[in-house]
């Protein structure tokens, strides 16, 4: 395995992309409010590389409250065709809005409409009303460009902490773990 984490990632994620028949770039994201209670969902996974991970939201919904309250979190790629996984720690920031924006204006349109229809995270009571409100937000930006809505963005989980695992047959697995330092990154192996 490679000594550069960011690396060994990109070579997993690409072969996680040529070979995941469904969503090679879900992520479970787990997050913790102030006092510590956890969540955890799947999202998708937008942008990596040695600056973070990142991922795109409303930030009014749960994830985005809890991250306000507990700036910390997990997230772990788990590809089973491949027998592999990663796990990432670390504290998360906001991305840019210049970076949402380049990010929103790449989602397909409907996408784009139900960030504005949708009051994520919060209790609905029936489905109707979401499509409804679907149907105005598409009369209302109908003709021209949908911007990006001010509750929606980025969010980057800056690693401390990543953890390459590796199935083995009679579960002897491979576990290699790099830690962030003031001068890189410690690399060291754990028992499986």
């Amino acid at each position: 395995m490679s000594h550069d984490p960011f690396a060994l990632f990109a070579d997993w994620y690409a072969e996680a992309r040529a070979s995941e028949p469904n969503d090679s770039n879900a992520m479970a994201l787990a997050t913790a409010d102030a006092e510590g209670h956890p969540s955890v969902r799947m999202v998708l996974l937008k942008g990596h590389g040695p600056n973070g991970f990142v991922f795109y939201t409303n930030r009014e919904s749960q994830k985005a409250a809890e991250l306000a309250e507990n700036a910390h979190a997990a997230l772990l790629f788990h590809w089973k065709s491949l027998r592999r996984q990663i796990r990432i720690q670390g504290p998360v920031s906001l991305v840019s809005d210049a970076e949402s924006d380049a990010y929103f204006a790449s989602r397909s349109r409907d996408s784009q409409l139900g960030a504005w229809a949708s009051d994520q995270s919060r209790p609905l009571d029936e489905r109707a009303t979401f499509e409804k409100r679907f149907e105005e937000v598409k009369a209302r930006f109908e003709g021209g460009d949908v911007p990006r809505p001010p509750h929606w963005g980025g969010y980057r989980v800056t690693p401390t902490r990543i953890e390459f695992w590796l199935d083995r047959e009679h579960r002897l697995h491979e576990r290699r773990v790099f830690t962030r330092t003031d001068s890189g990154w410690d690399m060291g192996m754990l028992y499986p």
